[in-house]
C-alpha cells in the first residue's frame, strides 16, 4: 500500500487499475500529495511487480481471479471504515478497473465523491444511484460499448460525465494511448471537483 501522509483533513483513496501499483499509479498519487491531500493506494493485486501493459491479458486475468470487482470493494470498504472517523472528507478516485470499483464505493455514506477513468464496466452497474457526486471520464470510444449510449444511461442527478479525445488509458503517460491534451483537461476538472466538493 502506499500511503502518503500531508496531515490533511482530506484524504484521496487511489484505486489503480489492473496492472497494479506501477509509475503511473505512483505519479497520480504523488501529484495528488503536492496539492496537500493525504493519499492511500492499497496495492490490491497482492503482487510486488506491476504487470507490464504488454500483459495486458495476463493482468486482466489474474485482477477478474484473485481480486474481482466485489474483493476489491472489500478492501476499500475496509479501509473507509479505518479512516471514516480520521478524515473530514473522502475522495475515492479509480482508473479502468478501478474506476468501476469507485462507482460501487459511490453508495457508501462516509464519501465524499468518486472521480473516475474509463471505467468500462460500469456498464454492468449503470442503475446504481450515487449517495455522492461522482465525476466520471470515458474515452470518444471503447472498443467493447457504445460510449454515448452508456453516457445517457447513467447522467442523472449527482453524476457529471465527460467524454475525452482518445482511447481506453488516455490519461496514463507510460501508456501508447496517452493523450496529453485529454489528460491535461481531465486532471484539471478533478481538482475543480475535489475543490469543490
Amino acid at each position: 500500500m502506499l500511503h502518503i501522509q500531508k496531515k490533511s483533513d482530506t484524504v484521496v483513496i487511489v484505486i489503480h487499475e489492473i496492472y497494479g501499483l506501477n509509475q503511473h499509479m505512483h505519479g497520480i498519487c504523488e501529484s495528488l500529495s503536492n496539492n496537500d491531500f493525504d493519499v492511500i493506494c492499497p496495492n490490491l493485486l497482492d503482487r510486488e511487480t506491476p504487470f507490464d501493459y504488454s500483459q495486458e491479458a495476463a493482468a486482466y486475468r489474474h485482477f477478474m481471479e484473485n481480486v474481482g470487482f466485489t474483493g476489491a470493494l472489500y478492501k476499500i470498504k475496509h479501509i473507509l471504515s479505518d479512516i471514516k472517523d480520521v478524515y473530514q472528507k473522502i475522495f475515492i478516485l479509480g482508473f479502468s478497473a478501478g474506476a468501476t470499483v469507485a462507482w460501487l464505493c459511490s453508495e457508501e455514506e462516509c464519501v465524499d465523491g468518486i472521480v473516475g477513468y474509463y471505467g468500462s464496466r460500469i456498464r454492468n452497474y449503470a442503475d446504481l444511484a450515487p449517495q455522492c457526486p461522482a465525476l466520471l471520464f470515458f474515452p470518444l470510444e471503447e472498443p467493447s460499448f457504445n460510449v454515448d449510449e452508456l453516457i445517457l444511461v447513467l447522467e442523472r442527478t449527482n453524476v457529471e460525465v465527460h467524454k475525452f479525445n482518445g482511447k481506453h488509458g488516455f490519461s496514463d503517460p507510460y501508456n501508447s494511448k496517452y493523450h496529453a491534451e485529454s489528460a491535461q483537461a481531465a486532471v484539471s476538472k478533478m481538482m475543480k471537483f475535489f475543490m469543490q466538493h
